[in-house]
């Protein structure tokens, strides 16, 4: 809550690739999943997501970027897995410091956008 005693607005922070393509809180949370569990299956089960939509965004994301995001291991003992790539790991973390830094450069803002809000 703000000082005013009304609860602040949720700041969104989405980039948009053109002409498709996009990386938002979503996409970022699959990925800090996914390096959790070392699973793109179980990355989505902790998001209430299927498989399929887990591994098309992870594919969105590896199509985006010259550089994989997340690579996957095949079979094994251990069946296959997961792993942020270091570039993927960078994303993750460049992603959160410029939500942050937009968090901080707006609060302000939002602050006053708080305070005129009607009762």
């Amino acid at each position: 809550m703000s000082a005013s005693g009304k609860t602040a607005p949720t700041l969104i922070f989405r980039l948009q690739f053109e002409p498709e393509g996009r990386i938002g809180r979503g996409k970022i949370q699959l990925l800090t999943h996914i390096r959790e569990t070392g699973s793109i299956s179980a990355g989505g089960r902790a998001m209430d997501m299927s498989y399929r939509r887990a591994w098309l965004l992870v594919d969105e994301m590896n199509r985006l970027f010259r550089q994989p995001v997340v690579e996957s291991q095949r079979g094994g003992k251990q069946g296959g897995g997961a792993a942020l790539t270091p570039f993927g790991e960078a994303l993750v973390a460049r992603y959160q410091a410029m939500e942050e830094k937009a968090r901080l450069a707006l609060a302000d803002d939002i602050d006053w956008l708080v305070a005129n809000l009607a009762d």
